[in-house]
């Protein structure tokens, strides 16, 4: 459990990586936004979560499995964790911040990954 990072994963840099290939330019985890978000497009008032399925319950996804042993605490874990995710994503709408969810799963297909990064953030873009 130690070894499991908050900031700077696999699917956050991948996701990182792309956006840069892609000509956007963003800021990193930035204090002054309510949790913290992982990327923060500023001139598309966007910020981006990379969420990890397992961590933060992707529905329907068989990642987001729990283990079969000391459930009730893990269940416990799951659901402050989500309840966390839900408020902080209200207080970004509050503040006028758009935000797109990015799952680790999706992170998998990177070229339908770069069709929907693009799609959502041009959309934004000129609404």
């Amino acid at each position: 459990m130690s070894r499991i990072r908050a900031k700077d994963t696999k699917p956050e840099t991948l996701v990182r990586s792309l956006l840069h290939k892609l000509g956007f330019r963003f800021r990193l985890h930035r204090k002054d936004l309510p949790g913290k978000p992982d990327i923060v497009l500023p001139k598309y008032k966007t910020v981006i979560e990379v969420k990890g399925c397992y961590w933060h319950r992707h529905q329907g996804c068989k990642d987001a499995t729990c283990p079969k042993t000391n459930t009730e605490f893990w269940e416990k874990k799951f659901a402050e964790t989500v309840n966390r995710d839900i408020k902080n994503i209200e207080l970004l709408k509050k503040l006028g911040w758009e935000i797109l969810i990015i799952w680790e799963c999706e992170t998998k297909n990177i070229d339908q990954l770069a069709e929907t990064v693009i799609r959502q953030l041009e959309q934004k873009h000129h609404d």
